[in-house]
């Protein structure tokens, strides 16, 4: 089964290539526009996603937002994780975005990534969300090199030795991750067969 990944996010589509076994990833042809994120949770960002890239190729698509929750902030930056930094509503870069964490939650503090990955097949008029989660905490100090994002200063409750997410193997964060969660969720789904649900409106 092919897929179409409504994401330009490399990372991404590569941490889902790894989790998304026996299905052929599609990625975004040169052009084609994504809608903007201005949803009040990561579901209505990644449902739009999917819903515009379906509607426009005919293609079952995937559609993705995720992003990091700060106990301490009230569940900031949420929604806002790639743009947390930023005055002007674009996309910050990820060491503008995580040295805006650190001024601004304390370090041991609880954290928690989020992802929604959003199914739509237009051609069966099916759409369902799955959500996959990541508790942590943050770290004192930036460590470690894999990973994006705000890997480098997340701490799973999960992972042994105080690692963050940027010192774990690709093996070791698929299997805790919120997209992995998240991946998972989808893959049981559709080896139950796509439990058929009518098309949302809008």
């Amino acid at each position: 089964m092919r897929l179409l990944l409504a994401t330009r996010n490399e990372h991404k589509r590569r941490e889902l290539g790894r989790i998304l076994v026996g299905y052929e990833l599609e990625t975004l042809a040169e052009g084609v526009q994504l809608p903007p994120e201005h949803g009040e949770t990561f579901a209505e960002n990644a449902l739009a996603k999917a819903r515009a890239l379906a509607r426009e190729t005919g293609k079952v698509t995937i559609g993705e937002d995720s992003g990091i929750e700060a106990a301490a902030l009230g569940g900031a930056p949420g929604v806002r994780s790639a743009r947390y930094a930023s005055s002007s509503g674009a996309n910050a870069d990820d060491a503008q975005n995580l040295a805006k964490l650190r001024r601004e939650a304390p370090v041991g503090s609880g954290l928690r990534y989020v992802c929604a990955l959003a199914y739509a097949d237009p051609r069966e008029g099916i759409e369902e969300v799955f959500h996959g989660y990541c508790t942590g905490r943050l770290a004192r100090e930036p460590k470690g090199t894999r990973g994006f994002g705000y890997d480098p200063i997340f701490e799973p409750d999960e992972a042994a030795d105080a690692l963050t997410m940027a010192e774990l193997s690709d093996e070791q964060k698929d299997a805790i991750s919120h997209r992995g969660n998240a991946a998972r969720a989808l893959l049981s789904w559709l080896a139950a067969g796509r439990r058929a649900s009518p098309l949302r409106a809008g």
